[in-house]
């Protein structure tokens, strides 16, 4: 009989959260394990009858929320998958910061293991003492990247077009990209945005002025996205991953990314790192253009590096979870 692992996740709305998540249960491991997605409610009531083996939690900790780790500890053995907070998370959005980090070690004591997803998240994890070393985990986030990377590598265009997508949120920063493409005005270039969210009507109308940006609404097939574009940007304030840049890198295309978290680990010789702001994100822009114009086969270059560079990582990141799941059946015997 195939050992029961609950995977507990509320909020189904976070696009890198819910396709990485959902990628594992549709991968070859539920040949071996029996993966369920639930909500909590849902967990406890079914975990008398499933008697899992492991309970993976996928939401972001909070004080109300440790309530919650208490019961679904007292059913199983628990893991905490931190997907939500990081260094720059805390800087821009903890007033109290005693308070927060309070809070999380408290949250991932409850926890047999807690898995960071980047190593920059790992480090601060580790620096603040968040949680002890024994109990912590890395495994860099990965999603199922077959179609990302058959897509196939067209040639750069007289005009280059840029893009960026994901949910309109403070998080992910596209107002300072378009306030960057305000900066320049007289660049020749096209910016497509896709994706949804809370601040969409303010952002289209930031926009509503300059002809070179379109807003192509939420996206039901990225790849056939990023098969438009020539880079993309990602300006996020704080990622403590990002898959928008793995699933990029696996399309073949060069990125522009900020400077933090788990952005910056992902880029080696295959884009530009900058810092979280318009005159950086200005700069960086500008100067892709001009390497289109006077060596457009580094672009090229930099979309086979980063291509090549994920080649592998969800089977890596199949093995890792593997690894861990039977390590945990092992121990409770």
């Amino acid at each position: 009989m195939k050992p029961s692992i609950l995977h507990v996740l509320v909020d189904r709305n976070i696009g890198g959260v819910t396709a990485s998540v959902s990628s594992l249960l549709r991968s070859r491991l539920a040949e071996k394990f029996n993966f369920l997605l639930l909500t909590p409610q849902e967990a406890f009531s079914k975990a008398s009858k499933l008697k899992p083996e492991l309970i993976v939690v996928h939401d972001a900790c909070s004080w109300k929320f440790v309530f919650t780790l208490l019961r679904l500890r007292s059913q199983s053995k628990l893991i905490i998958q931190e997907h939500h907070y990081s260094e720059a998370f805390e800087a821009l959005n903890v007033s109290s910061k005693w308070r927060f980090r309070l809070m999380l070690k408290l949250a991932y004591s409850i926890a047999n293991r807690v898995i960071a997803i980047s190593y920059a998240q790992m480090n601060w994890m580790l620096e603040h003492k968040l949680v002890r070393h024994r109990k912590l985990t890395i495994i860099q986030q990965s999603r199922v990247l077959d179609d990302f990377l058959v897509i196939p590598i067209k040639p750069l265009g007289e005009r280059l077009v840029l893009g960026a997508y994901g949910r309109f949120s403070a998080q992910k920063g596209i107002d300072l990209l378009l306030e960057a493409m305000h900066g320049l005005p007289d660049l020749d270039v096209e910016l497509l945005i896709g994706g949804y969210g809370e601040n969409e009507q303010l952002l289209k109308q930031f926009a509503e002025n300059d002809r070179r940006i379109k807003f192509v609404g939420q996206l039901t097939n990225v790849p056939q996205f990023l098969e438009s574009c020539d880079i993309i940007v990602i300006p996020s304030r704080w990622e403590p991953w990002g898959n928008v840049c793995l699933e990029a890198k696996a399309a073949g295309k060069p990125v522009i990314v900020t400077s933090l978290d788990g952005l910056s680990e992902q880029v080696d010789n295959c884009g530009l790192v900058v810092g979280a702001n318009v005159e950086d994100l200005k700069e960086a822009i500008a100067k892709v253009a001009n390497i289109h114009k006077t060596s457009p086969q580094t672009l090229s270059s930099w979309g086979e590096n980063g291509r090549d560079s994920v080649r592998g990582a969800w089977e890596r990141y199949l093995a890792e979870w593997e690894a861990l799941f039977w390590q945990f059946r092992k121990s409770s015997k």
